[in-house]
């Protein structure tokens, strides 16, 4: 049985789930006993009088023949992902570096195809990284190899699991993704809701069960395991040699590192491996009262069943011609320290599914180019970032506490470090201090004029007690691997992937460029 296609079915905030069936059949006639599935529901709030809940439904009937429905798409079935066939016998297995959402999804596919990769993670699994990152946030006692940053499901384990995207998808890949995610533990309104996130919570226990999948498929994976060099050979990879001495031999290499593995970009550069330097953003994290930024939104019904937790995306170029952006915005969570290098402070946003903490947080970012980096080498852009970590680690008192600040005392440069109404919602341990010496004075400026601006726009963003916390540093990689249209490196077997490599911007941007990479590698294989 086949399915029409309804989009924008807009209901009135108190609707019932029977109100949808009735109005499916005023509006097109479709019988009462006909079933159907949400393939999208969002809010139109753009009038908080009149709040309506907007679905894009999938109703599943054979045809019907009638003017009411003859302007609709009737599909005969769903789309799926079709996994490429692997037709070669070869035994050389690929390696994935890197178990984050591209590694995970690249050595997914290769696992479905037959490829029996072998997927290699510095860091720790998730449990037990989960364990490493608590002790953190109460001790203060960093682990390099297994933190916020490193480990499995890379960065996006510990944040918000945001995995709404506005790459163009042909492919069905996105619908590979999102399946692949229910199957492993995620709520299925992931499915459906427009700004879809899975949430810490539940993200330790997804990304278990994913490598779960790849090994049942004949994968491997090894975790604390470390690349320190990449065996080449004629400018083609011929392997890849881990800490402990040992070598992997193989043809077909996906790079997956995620943007924090600044050893393995210094090794990339030895190496001689063709990369660029590329802009990416620095700036705060700010916290408001969830309540306040709902009352916003929503008006006085913001607790309504129907409402998802409120949040926001605003953008705003200064009057110097930056750009400043609100970004990772975290509904109800915390303010995590995602540090992953001795000597250095960097801060980030998480999320538990139900968002039902008391604060909400975003990063404020603001964008930086090569020219305003103090070096011109291919790792300028790391350079500039360690600089500013190292200053928000010293603001903080040297001990792995994060610099906090109100925006008053931020904006005015004065030294009152006094809290309002608004208390710090932090994993991980804090400190008030001075924040203007954490950044470059550019970015301190753009960021009282962006969050001046904000103000107009959502009431009390502006507000003297907000909180900001200090230094956001790594929303995206400071580099870019050079890639051919087959996404290979000049390395042949070399592929640059996800957002290390720089071609990704979150979960789900990670997770497609993981599997079209692992597609190439797999059309690779077959030509040999």
């Amino acid at each position: 049985m086949g399915y029409y296609v309804i989009n924008q079915l807009k209901m009135p905030l108190d609707h019932k789930d029977q109100d949808i069936m009735k109005e499916l059949q005023k509006k097109y006639g479709f019988s009462m006993d006909i079933t159907y599935r949400i393939a999208k529901k969002s809010v139109d709030a753009r009038k908080k009088q009149k709040i309506q809940i907007v679905y894009n439904l999938n109703v599943f009937t054979e045809p019907i023949k009638s003017k009411k429905t003859d302007k609709l798409v009737y599909k005969e079935a769903p789309p799926v992902y079709e996994t490429p066939t692997l037709n070669t016998k070869d035994t050389i297995r690929p390696v994935v570096i890197g178990a984050g959402p591209a590694g995970l999804f690249a050595a997914l596919i290769l696992a479905e195809a037959g490829a029996r990769p072998v997927l290699v993670e510095r860091g720790k699994k998730a449990s037990d990284r989960l364990k490493d990152v608590e002790d953190f946030f109460e001790t203060g006692d960093l682990n390099t190899r297994s933190n916020i940053q490193f480990g499995e499901g890379g960065a996006g384990t510990f944040s918000d699991g945001k995995i709404n995207t506005g790459v163009k998808d042909r492919y069905n890949r996105m619908v590979k993704i999102v399946d692949t995610f229910i199957d492993a533990g995620a709520p299925d309104e992931i499915a459906y809701t427009s700004k879809p996130h899975i949430g810490t919570d539940y993200l330790v226990e997804v990304v278990q069960n994913i490598r779960r999948k790849i090994i049942a498929l004949g994968g491997e994976v090894r975790f604390e395991t470390l690349v320190t060099d990449f065996l080449i050979k004629d400018d083609k990879i011929d392997g890849v040699l881990l800490e402990n001495g040992e070598s992997l031999a193989t043809n077909q290499v996906i790079l997956a590192v995620g943007h924090s593995a600044r050893d393995t970009f210094e090794k990339l550069v030895e190496r001689r491996v063709p990369m660029e330097p590329k802009a990416f953003a620095i700036g705060l994290r700010i916290e408001h009262p969830q309540e306040m930024i709902a009352r916003a939104q929503y008006g006085d019904v913001w607790q309504h069943e129907h409402l998802p937790v409120a949040d926001y995306k605003l953008t705003y170029r200064t009057q110097k011609g930056r750009g400043v952006y609100t970004f990772c915005m975290c509904p109800g969570g915390f303010v995590v320290n995602s540090s992953s290098e001795e000597g250095r402070i960097v801060c980030n946003g998480m999320s538990n599914f139900a968002r039902d903490e008391l604060n909400a947080n975003s990063a404020v970012l603001v964008n930086v180019h090569p020219e305003d980096f103090s070096s011109s080498g291919v790792l300028s852009g790391v350079e500039f970032q360690r600089r500013w970590e190292e200053a928000a680690f010293i603001a903080g008192g040297s001990d792995y506490s994060m610099p906090v600040q109100t925006f008053k005392s931020f904006f005015e440069g004065t030294s009152t470090f006094e809290l309002g109404e608004v208390k710090p919602n932090i994993k991980g341990r804090y400190s008030m201090a001075d924040l203007n010496g954490a950044l470059p004075e550019f970015v301190s400026e753009a960021i009282k004029e962006g969050i001046t601006e904000f103000g107009k726009r959502i009431e009390g963003f502006d507000r003297g007690d907000a909180l900001l916390t200090g230094v956001e540093t790594r929303s995206s990689s400071p580099v870019r691997l050079e890639r051919d249209e087959a996404l290979m490196s000049p390395i042949v077997g070399l592929y640059p992937c996800g957002e290390g490599a720089g071609y990704a911007g979150g979960i789900m941007s990670a997770a497609i460029d993981g599997i079209k990479v692992a597609e190439s590698v797999i059309v690779k294989m077959n030509q040999r």
